[in-house]
C-alpha cells in the first residue's frame, strides 16, 4: 500500500454521490426546511424585539419600523416570518407524535410531510387572508 502511494500512482476511488443523484424524499426536505426556518425563527425574534423597542420608544422609532414593516419587502419579510412559524410548529408537532413513535412507516412519513408542506403555505395564506380582510394593515 505504501509502494502505491510512494509511486504515485493513486487508483482511482469512486466518490461518494452527491445530493443531486439521489431523489429527495420528503422527509428529508422537511427535515431541512425545518431547521432552517429555526434559524428563520430567531431572526424574527429580532424583528419581534424591534416591534417592542419602537413601540415603547415613542411615535418617531414606531413609524420608522410601521414604515418598514409596511413596505413591499417588509410584507414580504413577514410573510416568510408568518410562514416559517406555521411551517415549524407542524413540523414540531410532528416530531413530538414521532417521539411517541407513530408516524414511522416509511409511506406515511412521507404523506405527513407532503401534508405539512401544503397545509403551511394554506394556513399561511388564510393567517394574512383574514388579517387582510378584518381590515389589519398589512
Amino acid at each position: 500500500m505504501a509502494d502505491a502511494a510512494a509511486s504515485g500512482s493513486r487508483k482511482q476511488r469512486p466518490l461518494s454521490p452527491f445530493v443531486s443523484i439521489y431523489r429527495w424524499p420528503v422527509t428529508m426536505l422537511t427535515s431541512i426546511v425545518h431547521r432552517i426556518t429555526g434559524v428563520g425563527l430567531a431572526g424574527g425574534a429580532l424583528l419581534i424585539a424591534w416591534w417592542l423597542i419602537a413601540t415603547a420608544a415613542g411615535p418617531g422609532a414606531y413609524g420608522t419600523f410601521a414604515a418598514v414593516a409596511g413596505s413591499w419587502f417588509g410584507k414580504l419579510v413577514l410573510f416568510g416570518f408568518t410562514w416559517a412559524l406555521v411551517f415549524h410548529l407542524l413540523s414540531g408537532i410532528r416530531h413530538l407524535v414521532w417521539d411517541f413513535g407513530y408516524g414511522f412507516e416509511k409511506n406515511r412519513a412521507e404523506r405527513i410531510g407532503t401534508i405539512i408542506i401544503a397545509l403551511s403555505v394554506i394556513l399561511t395564506i388564510a393567517i394574512w387572508a383574514l388579517v387582510y380582510f378584518r381590515g389589519g394593515a398589512l
